[in-house]
């Protein structure tokens, strides 16, 4: 039999090599190949979206059987065209490569056929997305519907990235006609397993599960890849649950494109995650997966070519596929400065390798008698052993035979199955929690007050409310924030402190604009992995921040929950309640045409339209100094949310309104304080913004009236006042201030002018 194998990465490496062992061959082609794959067949050069070159050469060879590895062939319908030249192929065609090929198709095929999935909307205009991210209440994975390389998915960890995300894909076209269409579905955690298997479009057989290594680093930290190893079987998809797998997912994936007239024919892999409430599926892929084939298939007893031609003909169920017992362990070697700024053109060194172990070739290319790297991946060196502890000590201790400059691998794959489950091993550690709790705990106690009666370590707070007893007609107003993606800036360059500072003077803030004066605070803490002196310097700025305002940090709630955030990340959120006397209330009922607004500096950004500024700063260090500024761009960026409570709190009684300037900026904020008949002028020529504004402005190209609706521009705090008590406001506040409008005959909005 002849054969051409479609592919040149690690995947149609293992493919080849696993046909090359079937007595039935008579020879093997692979288009394009790699330096690999020549010791199993003869490297062609086709060009294999011309499917007339491709039908041309399977001719001319007379080939027998083509198999097609990547998705974007059988995607573009080379199954299709193949078959109609009489050539037989084992891979889908174009119709049923749509389960891959468009996550539109892939969801709402699911749906129609009650195959269990994430909840999920699809859009093609952006007011519509962004409409709908604003109703929800959960997390959210954003995919470009068609193929974008592996680079489609993006996993947004607030409501304003989550927007900005929307923004890239639909207007800026970064996944060009991938994005056209959008899945914004449900962030599901537990953990992957994929489940390849063959079918011959009516029969199912299930191959070995496997789980791959995403991320680049040991422990699952760096940047997303297209794979870092795996390994197969994975032990955590019992028999019980493959069965369930087969028959909620697979079986009804190939029973319903069948009935829809798309029969599927080849290799359908289902990502599947293992949630709290029962399998789901992540995504189908219309191939193997890579590197998974790299540990399934040095595992198949069966010829490849006997269950090709089995799944084309239509008799698979006639078929009995044979595994070894076992398993097998997979370790991607990549180039240096991969997935991103990849180096090739390196020298290659080999050194011979145990029969029970082969290293496939991804990335390299043959030149001048010699294997040199040509990508990101290089290679997968798989061994497999008696069970996945020998696999693992044979694979690393094979390492050493393969060798060429900047090398890098994971040093845990399938570390994860060596383990006996428990709280740990999904990625909480309750000794670590305990850990940041006693480094916290000092900074929390000192807020403390008389009126604290259970703090920090209890179920809940006590707080004393006799305390409300000084007051005529309390009245207690609470408010609830977060510091927002500012928290992803301060974590690269490991400033804590003052983002714990940043939610409690917002906090503050929020409820001083109602007049109150706070009297207890709640932080929330929340991380992938717990680091304790992270956790303990956030708190720590938290607690200076309540000091400092005469309040207590009463208690609040670390949480560990890998799988939510991604790695190194954390999120902080915190709770107020303060107090005020109900003829006190801000804003006053007496605003009227020709009060005057009086501005207060802020300190920087606050917690604002940072979603907005790493987008534009996202090619600059952080350390960078620009001489505008007065130090580096870190300083200016990451200068705590200032509170305002000791500048304006005594003066309360002579002021009508306070608007605090947060997201939304002037043109979203100023009208909440406004009654329906009055506008808000502000005068943008009455103070000069720092230059960090200036800075943003140029490098982002953002339109005036886009500054002023996102950012404070410098006045983080609006006052507003009888214009016969300006000048005492003034003199009474010991900082400078500046007069930037008044109020007039209006409709409740904010109007600009020069």
């Amino acid at each position: 039999m002849n054969v051409l194998i479609i592919g040149s990465g690690g995947r149609e490496h293992a493919m080849a090599w696993k046909v090359a062992q079937s007595a039935r061959l008579r020879k093997l082609y692979i288009a394009p190949g790699n330096a690999g794959t020549m010791s199993c067949g003869e490297n062609v050069l086709l060009d294999v979206n011309r499917h007339s070159d491709v039908i041309r050469f399977c001719k001319e060879k007379q080939i027998d059987l083509v198999l097609v590895g990547p998705e974007t062939p059988l995607a573009d319908g080379l199954a299709d065209s193949l078959s109609k030249s009489g050539i037989r192929c084992f891979g889908p065609s174009q119709a049923a490569a749509q389960i891959e090929a468009s996550k539109v198709f892939a969801k709402d095929f699911m749906a129609r056929h009650h195959i269990p999935t994430a909840r999920y909307a699809v859009f093609n205009k952006l007011s519509d997305a962004l409409e709908h991210v604003e109703k929800i209440n959960y997390p959210v994975v954003i995919k470009a519907s068609g193929l974008a390389a592996g680079k489609g998915v993006i996993l947004p960890n607030t409501l304003e990235e989550t927007k900005s995300t929307l923004e890239q894909i639909f207007v800026n076209g970064v996944f060009g006609e991938a994005g056209n269409e959008v899945v914004i579905e449900e962030r599901l955690s537990g953990q992957e397993v994929s489940l390849m298997a063959f079918t011959d479009g009516k029969s199912v057989i299930p191959m070995l599960p496997a789980q791959d290594h995403k991320r680049l680093l040991d422990s699952d930290l760096g940047p997303n890849t297209g794979g870092m190893g795996a390994y197969a079987p994975a032990p955590i998809l019992t028999v019980d649950l493959m069965n369930e797998a087969i028959e909620l997912v697979l079986r009804p994936a190939v029973d319903g494109l069948r009935s829809e007239g798309i029969p599927f024919v080849g290799v359908l892999y289902a990502g599947l995650m293992l949630t709290q409430n029962g399998i789901r599926t992540l995504e189908f892929n219309c191939r193997f997966g890579d590197p998974e084939t790299q540990a399934v298939l040095p595992l198949l007893e069966t010829d490849l070519l006997d269950i090709a031609e089995a799944c084309i003909d239509g008799t698979l169920s006639d078929l009995t596929i044979q595994w070894k017992d076992g398993a097998a362990v997979c370790v991607v070697l990549a180039s240096k400065g991969y997935p991103e700024k990849v180096e090739s053109g390196k020298l290659v060194k080999f050194y011979s390798l145990p029969a029970n172990a082969i290293c496939f070739h991804a990335g390299t290319k043959f030149e001048n008698g010699e294997v040199l790297t040509s990508g990101g991946r290089v290679f997968g060196l798989t061994a497999w052993a008696d069970g996945i502890q020998s696999a693992v000590e044979q694979v690393y201790e094979n390492i050493c035979k393969v060798s060429f400059e900047g090398m890098l691998y994971r040093k845990d794959i399938a570390q994860r199955a060596l383990k006996q489950f428990s709280y740990a091993d999904s990625g909480v550690s309750i000794t670590e929690g305990n850990r940041a709790v006693d480094l916290m705990k000092g900074a929390v106690k000192s807020t403390y007050t008389p009126s604290v009666l259970a703090g920090i370590g209890s179920f809940g707070g006590l707080y004393d409310a006799s305390v409300l007893k000084a007051f005529d007609n309390p009245v207690l107003v609470a408010s609830t924030d977060g510091v927002g993606t500012k928290v992803k800036l301060a974590a690269s360059v490991n400033r804590y402190r003052g983002v714990g500072h940043d939610i409690v003077n917002h906090c503050i803030n929020d409820i001083l604009v109602q007049g109150a004066r706070p009297l207890f605070f709640m932080d929330y803490f929340a991380t992938a992995k717990l680091t304790p002196e992270v956790t303990a310097e956030v708190v720590t700025g938290i607690a200076e921040a309540c000091k400092e305002a005469g309040m207590a940090l009463l208690g609040g709630e670390t949480a560990e929950m890998p799988g939510v955030y991604q790695p190194n990340e954390f999120d902080v959120a915190g709770t107020i309640v303060g107090a005020v006397e109900r003829d006190n209330i801000l804003p006053r009922k007496d605003l009227k045409e020709g009060d005057v607004l009086i501005g207060l500096t802020s300190s920087g950004p606050h917690t604002n339209g940072y979603s907005l500024i790493r987008k534009i700063f996202a090619d600059t260090p952080l350390d960078t100094v620009f001489p505008e500024l007065g130090g580096s761009l870190a300083d200016s960026l990451l200068a705590p949310h200032r509170s305002y409570l000791p500048l304006l709190y005594p003066h309360l009684s002579r002021v009508k309104a306070l608007a605090h300037l947060t997201g939304g900026g002037f043109i979203e904020n100023i009208p909440r304080i406004l009654p329906d008949d009055l506008d808000a002028v502000i005068h943008l020529t009455s103070w000069t913004p720092p230059p960090l504004w200036k800075l943003i402005q140029q490098k982002g190209n953002i339109a005036t009236d886009e500054m002023y609706r996102v950012f404070n521009m410098g006045i983080g705090m609006v006052m507003v006042v009888d214009k016969t008590k300006v000048d005492e406001i003034q003199n009474r506040i010991p900082e400078p201030t500046f007069i930037i409008g008044e109020l007039v005959k209006g409709e409740k909005k904010v109007r600009l002018t020069a």
